[in-house]
């Protein structure tokens, strides 16, 4: 089984840094990719809607963001240094808490919640 995580983040709101931020995820890094993997991601999406990004993310059922997200950098060097050049295009939403870099979603609609069982 699988579950959902979602999160946010914002762009600097600058047009040529949003560009060079899409060209490097046009090009991810084969390690950052295997970082993600090897955390428990199974598939990770990020939408843009002007500086605005969303993350949603498809987990197993154990998997916990607090946990389990820093994983995928833990013990990858590369990872390590592609956050921290990430870091120069992105901003923390102002409700993010002081100790976070994406701040988490809670859902609020689902389908599901509606289907006969």
């Amino acid at each position: 089984m699988s579950k959902s995580v979602a999160q946010v983040l914002d762009l600097k709101n600058d047009e040529e840094l949003i560009k060079e931020y899409e060209e490097y995820h046009k090009k991810v890094w084969p390690e950052v990719l295997e970082g993600i993997k090897e955390a428990g991601i199974e598939r990770m999406e990020i939408f843009r809607s002007g500086n605005h990004l969303f993350m949603y993310c498809l987990v197993g059922d154990n998997f916990d963001p607090n946990n389990d997200f820093p994983q995928q950098s833990k013990n990858n060097e590369k990872s390590i240094e592609w956050n921290k050049l990430m870091k120069k295009y992105q901003q923390k939403v102002p409700i993010a808490k002081e100790n976070e870099w994406w701040s988490p979603m809670t859902l609020a609609f689902d389908t599901e919640w509606f289907n006969e069982r």
